[in-house]
């Protein structure tokens, strides 16, 4: 509790966490990379929607909002969160995210005739965006 004429917290100043480990190199890693699909996906959505092989209509233009807004907004917040903050359980979040995300391809892939080879390797990429993280939160890197 403070006395006198302290302030409550005069003495915090925000400074950026950099990862000092390699567990934690890797973690950030993962964050930063899905800090970049959001940063694509907010300021390139045409860009995106060819790479993720999804084509919009005239008639919805709303469409291009979900990208801005729905799917940037989740890779950012979450991204930023974890660079940002570095806290372990921020990770644990990230890696969760993308170990869903890489369950619901599964899926798609087992239910939809989706066995393609641009499934297989984007199943790669989010298994190792998901393991990074998890890794580090769990203590395992």
């Amino acid at each position: 509790m403070p006395s006198g004429g302290e302030r409550l917290g005069a003495d915090m100043d925000f400074v950026l966490p950099w990862p000092t480990a390699q567990g934690e190199w890797l973690a950030w890693g993962s964050a930063a990379v899905t800090v970049l699909f959001g940063i694509i996906l907010l300021f390139a959505p045409g860009l995106s929607f060819r790479l993720l092989r999804l084509q919009t209509t005239p008639e919805h233009p709303e469409a291009v909002a979900e990208a801005r807004g729905t799917m940037s907004g989740f890779y950012l917040g979450v991204g930023l969160c974890c660079i940002l903050l570095a806290q372990p359980l921020l990770y644990l979040a990230l890696g969760a995210s993308w170990l869903l995300t890489a369950f619901g391809r599964i899926v798609s892939m087992m239910s939809d005739r989706g066995n393609t080879l641009y499934n297989w390797v984007s199943l790669a990429i989010e298994a190792v965006l998901a393991a990074l993280p998890l890794g580090y939160a769990f203590g395992f890197l």
